[in-house]
């Protein structure tokens, strides 16, 4: 089987006798209304659906033989298809040149006896030349529009700021045409991570139908388990062979790391496209799509309020504060969600609330990674760390937990610790645990657990041991322990069978590491 890895063209990827997930029959329906806005995280496929909506606009019909598409369009008509990509932008700084570029292009093909230098007016005039020269309304598809926008948000940098600003009015002022234009508009499409409504971008014509969370195309991009166990049933075979081991247990170790997305409450479970073709194509479970890149604006963003983060996973939200997309360093939570990092898990119609939560293991272990590197600033990178201390987990060895934490807490730089408010300091030690513990994505990780008498502080649950850990701010790790003791927080698990370790730690505020460290196993299988 021929896996598209990079490939964005409909053209290139039929052609190239690549396999493809037919999801023409969305794109048929999708292309009988007028003018959307389509919001998806980063190699999700939204350049293909464009890719694939001008060739079916263009008439392609050579390129669909096979799909579903040819059991619904019998006209294929042609139509003028005028199609922007801002990934091509090098810098924010290039959006100008680069439509003026693509107009002229286009002029070639649909010329004018005048041209105004305003761009506006300029491609405006363009789009009505094509209708009367060709009889039929224009198409018109902008890939990843948002790109100018994101590349300066956040910087810090007061000419990044300028820019944004200049480049925000730029397309706030391109985007009237599209008003001024409806009579001679067939179909507008426009996709990208995020939507500036906060700026009133789209304010300047018709708003777009916004199908980001929309049910109707919730399975339009990814892909579903379905189309994942009919298309690539082969390939589900090679990775079992590879891995020497049955399919249901590849279905299942693909479904852990790679599944879990929802993009409308109806909740059906979509895979991440890329990191499924690149496991078929290399035979490995790796964080493809994580590891492709993290966008600088997500990193900056988070540098504002991090102990924050552990506060956003695993509650409900109304729609309007995650698709808010007012998204700045004191409210990132729109960012993070359309991104990709978090996604839907719940659904809760009597108040039309929605539960977030990471999609999967590989954005949980790639995002809280990225997080206590950027957060902790540790001398080595935190996923090799980690790989030690499962280890010392899965063998009982409390005395290595103790060396491990000690050692990586010494290593975050002195500069990263607050100094003066209690509060604060108390904050940083709790936080800093949080993502140790939940880099550990291998097993339950539980942090602030209610039990009946009180909250744990972390719970470590494997599959033959039971952690259970209290902390204490310069205090001692007797007074930690004593705490368990008291509160009986090891009762729930008394009838469990697996030994359970009760770990009282202390923290110095002054050390920035573990000042004392008592363990006690509570019991034996």
């Amino acid at each position: 089987m021929k896996y598209p890895i990079g490939v964005q063209s409909f053209e290139t990827l039929r052609q190239g006798g690549f396999v493809y997930v037919d999801k023409t029959d969305l794109v048929y329906k999708l292309a009988q209304g007028h003018i959307y806005f389509l919001a998806r995280p980063r190699r999700f496929g939204k350049s293909l659906l464009l890719s694939t909506l001008k060739c079916y606009f263009e008439g392609r019909r050579d390129l669909f033989e096979g799909l579903k598409m040819m059991e619904l369009e019998q006209e294929w008509v042609k139509y003028p298809v005028f199609s922007f990509d801002f990934n091509r932008l090098e810098k924010p700084a290039d959006l100008r040149e680069y439509i003026r570029l693509s107009i002229e292009e286009w002029e070639k093909e649909y010329p004018t006896d005048t041209i105004p230098e305003n761009l506006s007016l300029r491609f405006s005039r363009l789009i009505e030349n094509a209708h009367k020269k060709t009889g039929r309304r224009v198409v018109v598809l902008i890939d990843e529009y948002d790109k100018p926008l994101l590349d300066l948000m956040e910087t810090g940098n007061p000419d990044d700021e300028s820019l944004m600003a200049e480049n925000r009015s730029f397309l706030k002022s391109f985007f009237s045409v599209f008003k001024a234009a409806d009579d001679h508009l067939r179909f507008v499409m426009l996709t990208g991570i995020t939507k500036f409504s906060q700026v009133s971008m789209f304010s300047g014509f018709n708003q777009p139908d916004d199908i980001s969370l929309d049910k109707r195309y919730d399975t339009l991009l990814g892909i579903t388990e379905q189309e994942l166990y009919s298309v690539f049933a082969e390939s589900i075979r090679e990775l079992a062979d590879a891995w020497q081991s049955s399919e249901a247990e590849v279905k299942q170790r693909l479904k852990a790391r790679y599944d879990g997305y929802h993009f409308s409450e109806r909740l059906i479970d979509v895979y991440n496209p890329f990191s499924l073709i690149n496991a078929f194509a290399k035979l490995q479970l790796k964080d493809f799509w994580f590891t492709s890149g993290t966008p600088s604006y997500l990193v900056r963003l988070l540098s504002g309020r991090k102990e924050e983060m552990m506060q956003y996973t695993g509650r409900y939200y109304n729609e309007t504060m995650f698709v808010d997309y007012k998204a700045d360093k004191a409210k990132p939570l729109p960012m993070i969600f359309q991104g990709g990092y978090l996604t839907i898990k719940g659904y809760n119609k009597q108040f039309n609330s929605y539960l977030l939560d990471y999609p999967n293991n590989e954005v949980r272990q790639g995002f809280i990674t990225l997080l206590a590197n950027n957060y902790l600033q540790p001398a080595e990178d935190a996923s090799s760390w980690v790989q030690e201390f499962v280890m010392a987990l899965q063998e009982a060895d409390t005395d290595q937990m103790r060396r491990l934490l000690t050692s990586f807490l010494a290593e975050t730089p002195y500069a990263m610790r607050p100094k003066k408010d209690q509060k604060d300091r108390e904050l940083y030690f709790h936080y800093t645990f949080y993502l140790i513990m939940r880099l550990i994505s291998c097993y339950t990780v539980y942090t602030e657990k209610q039990l009946s008498e009180g909250r744990a502080d972390c719970i470590v649950e494997t599959s033959q041991q039971v952690y259970i850990f209290e902390f204490k701010l310069d205090g001692t790790a007797d007074e930690a322990l004593q705490q368990i003791h008291d509160r009986g927080y090891a009762k729930a698990y008394e009838a469990d069978g697996r030994p359970i370790y009760i770990i009282g730690v202390s923290f110095s505020s002054k050390t920035g590491t573990i000042e004392e460290w008592k363990a006690e196993a509570k019991s034996e299988k």
